[in-house]
């Protein structure tokens, strides 16, 4: 409240010579009176990040529809015109091509439904760990007790992660704190996936180092690389509920890649090249063996990039791996050669 400041005056509120005013500029009265004003209330809130939208190319858009029209059109008609011909030839043929044709129809809209489906579930996963971001950042307790049901439902048909659910849903009903809860569900629900997970990243690892070590042909080495970065990817997402179709796989690995480019490729944070070249690893092994040490420490951060994609929770409580943890039988180092640090004897008189 304020009061007129050019005295110091006292004044009780049931006076009738006490006017209240909305506002500075309305507190205009008689000579005598005392016009007392309220002031503000200023609350330091927080603002609400700016969320920039994606920006998409209309008639980019427009463009790709527009070839995808036509391809399906030019698909169907000529897929009709085959069966008109071979009803031209015999009839029989023209309803054995027709039998295809619906066999394939069929086929490809079931394979259409479990793409869309895999799509879903990855963008579920997308949104739980959004939901995890924003609820432990403003520290809603509503919000975490809503996020821990999903992620709950998401695990119920994991048998061996029945005593986590249980303990995570006793959480949502005692802890008050919703940054609380969230790592509280990190802790039960994530703990035993991320080792399983790390199992998975690392074994892939050994893998593609031995296999590439011993092929012959680098092209045979691609393929493998390949081939063992996908799977990886896919059974990471299987484990943290994804199940992605082929679509979805192409998304995840969009996703591993730009995690990747971010974190600074392999040698960022790691020192993987000096840890792996350095130390007179170089001179000690073949150049073999030594690209197949790449190979797999390089499919190590893949595999960390898609555990970061395709996992529901930020990791908040539970430290991120690196590529020591999963990989560190790849890395050989040095151990510091005594010789150099020994003083020549004296020489003797």
């Amino acid at each position: 409240m304020s009061v007129d400041p050019r005295k110091p005056r006292a004044f009780r509120l049931d006076d009738p010579r006490v006017v209240l005013a909305d506002t500075p500029a309305a507190g205009t009265a008689a000579r005598g009176h005392v016009v007392v004003t309220p002031e503000p209330e200023i609350f330091d809130e927080e603002p609400a990040p700016i969320v920039p939208r994606p920006r998409r190319s209309r008639w980019g858009t427009l463009f790709w529809s527009a070839v995808g029209g036509l391809v399906s059109l030019a698909i169907g008609l000529s897929v009709t015109k085959l069966i008109d011909d071979l009803f031209s030839y015999a009839d029989w043929l023209g309803w054995v091509g027709a039998v295809l044709a619906g066999v394939a129809v069929l086929a490809f809209l079931v394979i259409a439904l479990r793409e869309i489906g895999g799509l879903m579930r990855l963008s579920r996963i997308e949104h739980l760990h959004d939901r995890a971001v924003t609820a432990t950042a403003r520290d809603d307790r509503d919000a975490a007790r809503s996020l821990a049901r999903d992620l709950v439902r998401l695990y119920a048909a994991n048998p061996r992660m029945a005593r986590a659910r249980a303990n995570v849903e006793a959480a949502a009903g005692e802890i008050v704190d919703g940054a609380d809860l969230i790592r509280v569900a990190e802790r039960e629900l994530m703990g035993p996936l991320d080792a399983e997970a790390r199992r998975i990243i690392a074994d892939a690892a050994k893998r593609v180092s031995l296999v590439t070590a011993v092929s012959p042909r680098a092209l045979v080495d691609m393929f493998f690389v390949g081939a063992e970065t996908l799977r990886v990817i896919r059974r990471l997402a299987t484990l943290y509920g994804g199940r992605p179709g082929g679509l979805g796989m192409l998304r995840l690995l969009r996703h591993a890649l730009g995690n990747l480019a971010v974190t600074g490729g392999m040698a960022a944070g790691d020192s993987i090249l000096s840890q792996a070249l350095g130390h007179g690893l170089a001179s000690r092994i073949s150049a073999k063996l030594g690209e197949g040490v790449l190979n797999g420490i390089l499919l190590a951060r893949l595999g960390l990039a898609a555990m970061l994609a395709t996992r529901p929770l930020p990791f908040d409580v539970l430290p991120r791996p690196g590529v020591t943890d999963v990989a560190g039988g790849l890395i050989v180092r040095d151990r510091a050669r005594p010789a150099e640090t020994r003083q020549a004897p004296a020489s003797e008189p």
